[in-house]
């Protein structure tokens, strides 16, 4: 059957109008007859070198490919952020990151922020979403918020439970991520109910919390989530051996903020080669559920008549370190953590086309508006991917003459204890750190050394000098690190004036609180000599 309709959709799709095609449409008040239906999926924590070769060999994701050959797929498509609430609201409101102030994920967008689809609605447009959105704030736990803030405290502590997998008992279960298998039926649903009768063109958003770890209660109260769970029925999908071990460097070399992560998310322990490969394999396998929710979308649009007059788009927030670089989570730049997978397909929208140009989440916003004919504002900090011309993608040239040849990723959060900037080109993978003095930068030639497993910035200081001016002409990375720390400080003492006397006990509670229980005092009054010392913010 899916043979079958992917034929059929392959003529219908590249036989249909544009997106914003006829300068009639574009700018209109109100959405034209003929402008296109979108949709969004945007999933969790999503390796994006899982859509091309050779990642797409360690697992199947049939309506990825089904994406793949009949549409657009970005090579290097990266977020903005590497965690959930920066990265979300980047994606939502076109702006990077240190813009909109999104420095964990505590604090994003304002709830009243004006995002593309309430732009879209104003022009016309009928919108829904369901699922994970996680782009405004105030959300996440009391642990993540306060790791985030005190990252500069002289302490290391574990704040996470050590990765591990879990099998579902039942070896056919088909719906592990019940929540997220839900969500996807209640837009279905809304697509056969309300979208399929509607007179006006649509935008639906789908959020998918997979293929993020699930919770890891057995870390105590506010555990985190470091367990990979699956069923055999997905595992199956995995090619166990075509999954790579990764190498690490020695615990002694690590890149010190490496090994901060590293420590914090409970992965300095040994771990034998068969953990390594099931966690990895596990994650793939939950990645391949994904791909399932995926696909009940686009069947549906295909059974409803809709297929043809619809964009797909398809993106994750982060990636997943799946014990890359003796890490699991994201909140690195690393490839893993950092690349995101991006493919679009629809009306006028070229098929079988990869493009290798560097793009990022920031770009979501105006080609969602660019798909609509709906101007696009001049303050954002992305750029849409479709071209000026009625046919999109019709040499990769065009692309490049829009788009710049680099993208900024950074952040802020936990499980990081330095402000972290990233440059990336067709070549190279620059990374700064907090005042680009205090910490040594990265410089990774990504043609070469796609493991990034080593670091060159001393072997190159011309390349390393070069890089970051030019990230400094995009953001002054100095004074935005000094901001966050005072936004930090700030927001810690707010935090424990707000508990009173039961600081002690809720702070030593937190996830943390298999380490902090030992030495209580010590971490207290770490705590309280970082406090004194960033008493005035011109000592930051």
């Amino acid at each position: 059957m899916l043979l079958l309709w992917v034929s059929v959709f392959a003529a219908s799709a590249l036989a249909a109008p544009a997106p914003g095609a006829g300068g009639q449409r574009r700018g209109a008040v109100q959405a034209w007859p003929d402008a296109p239906n979108v949709v969004l999926v945007v999933s969790d924590s999503f390796d994006g070198r899982l859509t091309f070769y050779p990642g797409s060999q360690v697992v199947k994701l049939p309506f990825i490919s089904f994406m793949k050959a009949h549409g657009t797929s970005f090579l290097n498509a990266y977020t903005n952020s590497p965690i959930c609430c920066p990265s979300r609201a980047a994606m939502w409101s076109g702006l990077f990151t240190h813009l909109t102030e999104s420095w964990n994920n505590f604090k994003g967008l304002d709830p009243n922020y004006t995002t593309w689809m309430d732009v879209m609605e104003k022009h016309g447009y009928r919108t829904q979403k369901f699922g994970k959105l996680d782009y405004t704030s105030g959300h996440h736990s009391i642990s993540n918020r306060v790791e985030a803030w005190t990252r500069d405290v002289a302490f290391l502590l574990r704040q996470e439970g050590r990765p591990m997998v879990n099998l579902a008992p039942k070896k056919t279960k088909v719906r592990v991520m019940e929540a997220d298998w839900k969500n996807t039926g209640r837009a279905v649903n809304w697509l056969r109910k309300e979208a399929s009768n509607s007179t006006q063109p649509f935008v639906l958003y789908l959020g998918l919390n997979l293929p993020h770890p699930y919770p890891s209660p057995s870390s105590g109260e506010n555990f985190g989530s470091s367990t990979f769970h699956t069923s055999l029925y997905w595992l199956k999908k995995v090619s166990y051996d075509a999954i790579k071990i990764p190498k690490w460097s020695p615990l002694s070399e690590m890149h010190p903020v490496d090994y901060y992560s590293s420590y914090t998310k409970n992965c300095t322990g040994k771990f034998t080669e068969k953990e390594i490969k099931n966690i990895r394999a596990f994650y793939y396998a939950m990645c391949a559920e994904t791909d399932a929710m995926l696909g009940e979308i686009i069947l549906a649009l295909r059974q409803l008549g809709l297929l043809q007059k619809t964009v797909v788009i398809y993106t994750a927030d982060h990636g997943e370190l799946a014990m890359e670089h003796r890490q699991f989570y994201k909140m690195s730049m690393y490839e893993a953590s950092s690349h995101v997978p991006l493919l679009i397909m629809g009306p006028g929208i070229q098929a079988n086309l990869q493009v290798s140009s560097v793009v990022s989440l920031v770009d979501i916003y105006p080609t969602m508006l660019d798909i609509a004919g709906i101007p696009l504002p001049q303050n954002l900090s992305g750029y849409s991917l479709l071209p000026s011309s009625s046919e999109m993608f019709k040499n990769e040239q065009k692309l490049k003459n829009l788009h710049p040849p680099w993208i900024l990723s950074e952040f802020h959060g936990c499980n990081v204890n330095a402000s972290t900037y990233m440059l990336r080109t067709n070549q190279w993978k620059y990374i700064a750190y907090s005042d680009g003095v205090s910490v040594l930068p990265q410089l990774f030639d990504l043609s070469s050394d796609p493991d990034e497993l080593t670091n060159i910035a001393a072997k190159f200081p011309e390349v390393t000098s070069s890089l970051d001016q030019k990230l400094r002409s995009i953001i002054n990375y100095p004074k935005v690190s000094a901001s966050v720390h005072q936004y930090n400080k700030e927001q810690f003492i707010k935090w424990k004036q707000s508990i009173g006397q039961n600081y002690s006990n809720v702070i030593a509670n937190l996830r943390w609180h298999q380490d902090w229980l030992k030495k209580p005092k010590k971490y207290e009054n770490a705590i309280d000599q970082w406090l004194k010392s960033h008493s005035d913010p011109k000592t930051i």
